[in-house]
């Protein structure tokens, strides 16, 4: 009797799945078919990471793929990842964030230059609450095959914000998900309708219900990686940002849906003039209403990064005074003590106390870092402060041919000197600037020597001398070392690399702001180049030079001779060629802190 009714009710619910399937709207089956090709097409680039079991996603022709830091952690740099094509392929580490939970690899194809299948990063800006999402990846270690298991659902949340874990795994203006992720699913995609990358999937809200999908899981958003990406792909441990002040909101109601400054430190911020009780309003360019959205920002971006911050300050009288300032990103991570100021990040692990041993008995030799082996091996070079030094080589060596191909200064290792036109000091001035270089043993000197003679008044350092102090070395007054600046401009192009004994290094990608006359009114994100930088160390002085990723002419560059105070800016523009090919720039301008030294028009260069 009991089967008879089973059948009869099986029947009969067959029947309604028919018919409700032959009355389907056909928007409904577009959409169904729809979704089935965006998974077709989308498979291929997704990665099972078999080395520390969890997943990743390709996102170039030439092997870079995504995955998540807490995948890889603990592991060779030498790893194993699966594709749908069935095939295990080598791979290698290239980059690390630990704190934003990210890790760069790069799988190294079979056949020589053939291309990978990978994913379009979309503008994950635009994603809402409710639209639909595709989750893929490897939970539970299920992809034997490697092809990639699928989930589809809902974004349920945007903007959310996950607090770190013993300084680690900090989720940020993330991507809630109710589409199923589990063990396995780490460093995995989360794609659009578009089959367009909008995050990476990385950590869900368990809590007691053991490591299950809880229908709560978090992405991080493809544009904060994005930021990140310059940084990873040249090798580097990344340092998120801090901004040096702690803000606060109110709980009266007149304060409410305020965020203001409630804690400083001496910091770029402090510089720029920002106090106590100041109310924040915009930072890089999002209204800011709480704390969890200012930390929501703020993890967005590298340290080192310089952003724009709009404060509101009331004054004593009753009005308020409104102001937009460019702020250097701080670093969130303890570095090592002597770090020096711009080199790489050197993150301080916790060292165990060491149990006593028994009289006589040796200590046993530390175990030694993983070292790769394979064909993984060939591209890995390990150096304090870097995932992977071998590949900030090559992004560097890059950098640098593309910027030869501007002018080879190489030979001009004598005697170097410009003149130029224009206004200096803070009344504007119209002067006469003539900076010049006396390379090393012209007039018996032991140091290469830099002079500078400012509308008839001279200044002169060596750089390299030891016994120089720092109030020289910021000479002229006023400038924060335009002297100094110089003599790094012509090491950078006359010698490169060797030019410089300290840090040496591709920097990533950073955003420049060209010069604007408009100083009351900027326009930063009309001034702003995201450009390739190279970072300097020389005689205790660091430098960070901008490049222009068209052209690979050289934008500007700071130079820093106090770590704890403003650089001296030096800002190129107007390039012309001279008679032998080069390009050299027909105008300057000179910054220290929030004022203009000078606005300079070269009337002539004479390298020896």
């Amino acid at each position: 009797m009991r089967t008879r009714i089973f059948w009869a009710m099986l029947a009969a619910l067959l029947n309604i799945n028919l018919c409700f399937a032959a009355d389907l709207d056909p928007k409904l089956k577009q959409f169904e078919s729809s979704r089935m090709d965006v998974i077709k097409k989308v498979a291929p680039a997704v990665v099972a990471v078999v080395t520390g079991g969890g997943s990743g996603v390709l996102i170039s022709a030439d092997g870079f793929a995504l995955t998540n830091f807490h995948v890889v952690a603990g592991q060779s740099p030498a790893l194993k990842c699966g594709l749908q094509d069935g095939i295990l392929y080598d791979a290698v580490l290239v980059g690390l964030d630990k704190v934003g939970d990210v890790a760069l690899i790069k799988l190294l194809p079979k056949e020589p230059n053939k291309p990978f299948p990978f994913a379009k990063l979309a503008n994950s800006d635009k994603v809402q609450v409710g639209d639909f999402s595709i989750a893929m990846g490897n939970p539970f270690m299920l992809a034997t095959d490697f092809s990639p298991t699928v989930t589809f659902g809902l974004v349920s949340g945007t903007h959310r914000y996950q607090y770190p874990e013993k300084g680690m795994f900090e989720y940020t203006d993330c991507i809630q998900i109710d589409t199923s992720i589990n063990p396995g699913n780490s460093g995995g995609p989360l794609f659009n309708m578009n089959a367009e990358l909008i995050g990476i999937n990385g950590r869900g809200s368990f809590d007691k219900r053991s490591r299950i999908n809880s229908g709560v899981g978090y992405a991080i958003s493809i544009n904060q990686i994005k930021n990140f990406m310059g940084h990873l792909r040249a090798g580097h441990f990344v340092d998120h940002a801090s901004l040096g002040a702690v803000v606060a909101s109110g709980f009266e109601e007149s304060a409410l849906g305020k965020v203001s400054v409630s804690g400083m430190i001496d910091s770029d911020a402090s510089r720029r003039g920002i106090k106590i009780d100041d109310q924040l309003l915009y930072f890089a360019g999002r209204p800011m209403t709480s704390v969890n959205q200012f930390k929501n920002v703020l993890g967005l971006y590298p340290k080192g990064w310089r952003l724009p911050l709009t404060y509101k300050r009331e004054l004593e009288n009753g009005s308020s005074e409104r102001k937009e300032v460019l702020v250097r990103l701080m670093g969130s991570e303890k570095m090592e003590i002597g770090n020096p100021n711009g080199a790489p990040p050197v993150p301080v692990e916790p060292k165990p106390m060491p149990m006593p041993l028994p009289k006589g008995q040796i200590p046993p030799k530390p175990p030694g870092p993983k070292l790769p082996t394979g064909p993984a091996a060939k591209l890995y070079e390990a150096k304090p402060g870097y995932a992977n030094y071998y590949f900030n080589k090559l992004e560097k060596e890059k950098l640098l041919n593309n910027f030869k191909k501007n002018g080879d200064f190489s030979s001009l290792s004598g005697n170097w000197q410009v003149q130029t036109t224009g206004k200096i000091g803070d009344k504007g001035r119209q002067a006469v600037v003539v900076l010049r270089i006396l390379a090393k043993g012209a007039k018996d000197a032991k140091n290469d020597l830099v002079q500078g003679i400012f509308d008839g008044i001279d200044f002169s350092v060596e750089p390299l001398a030891v016994e120089q102090v720092g109030k020289v070395l910021k000479d002229p007054p006023g400038s924060g070392g335009l002297l100094v600046a110089f003599f790094q401009l012509r090491q950078l192009l006359v010698y490169g690399e060797k030019g410089f004994v300290g840090d040496f290094s591709h920097g990533g990608i950073e955003p420049y702001y060209t010069p604007s006359e408009n100083t009351l009114k900027p326009n930063f994100s009309a001034q702003r180049i995201d450009a390739e930088v190279l970072r300097t160390n020389l005689a205790g002085v660091n430098t960070k030079w901008y490049f222009n990723p068209s052209d690979s002419k050289l934008l500007g560059y700071e130079v820093s001779t106090d770590r704890e105070d403003d650089p001296c800016e030096i800002h190129f523009s107007d390039y012309k060629k001279d008679s032998s090919g080069k390009e050299l720039p027909g105008k300057i301008l000179i910054k220290y802190g929030d004022k203009e030294y000078a606005s300079l028009k070269v009337d002539g260069w004479k390298l020896e």
